[in-house]
């Protein structure tokens, strides 16, 4: 297994928001060199899952109508939520809720690999630490796809990585907002 110490991400890209009302929507566009079947399996298969996402899945995601428990990986505290898979066409399009996020992905066929969106809804103060931890994670699967993986970084333990808080100011700078200098905790009180 490739060192995960060895890794650094890249500079921050493919991310946008998106504000409709008081709903803020962040927008991931990841070009992988996989095809859409085998990025389609790691974004439904518990066992994919376990090697890159924030998060555990006790079932498949991949059928509609599906019910699901999503538990949050190196967090303090496990947050554990059912979700029911609302719309899954293979290597296409999956859509589900974790806790209060919409989660929709898009996979389109691309250049001999497969063009992956992510859109979730998330609270503007954590749309940049969001989209740093999602830029980990795709980066992760990346790895994990091409035979070479480097470990989940995710939750708690992607914070303390030291490329989190360099995406985290990237992310914060592009999408033109402050990232804040205080703790988790003093930041919630305010």
């Amino acid at each position: 297994m490739t060192d995960c110490e060895q890794y650094t991400p890249g500079p921050a890209s493919g991310a946008q928001v998106r504000k409709n009302g008081e709903k803020w929507t962040l927008i991931l566009i990841r070009e992988l060199r996989h095809s859409p079947e085998k990025v389609w399996q790691a974004l439904t298969d518990p066992a994919h899952l376990r090697e890159w996402a924030p998060f555990d899945a006790d079932g498949s995601l991949g059928t509609a109508g599906t019910t699901v428990k999503l538990t949050t990986v190196a967090a303090p505290t496990p947050y554990v939520t059912e979700t029911r898979v609302t719309r899954a066409d293979a290597s296409k399009v999956l859509e589900y809720n974790w806790g209060d996020h919409d989660m929709r992905w898009e996979l389109e066929a691309f250049g001999g690999g497969t063009r992956l969106t992510l859109w979730t809804n998330i609270g503007r103060r954590f749309i940049a630490m969001g989209a740093a931890g999602w830029h980990i994670c795709f980066d992760v699967l990346d790895h994990l796809l091409s035979g070479t993986p480097i470990g989940r970084i995710a939750g708690g333990e992607a914070r303390k990585f030291g490329g989190w808080q360099r995406l985290n100011a990237e992310y914060a700078k592009q999408f033109g907002i402050e990232t804040p200098n205080r703790p988790p905790q003093a930041a919630q009180k305010s």
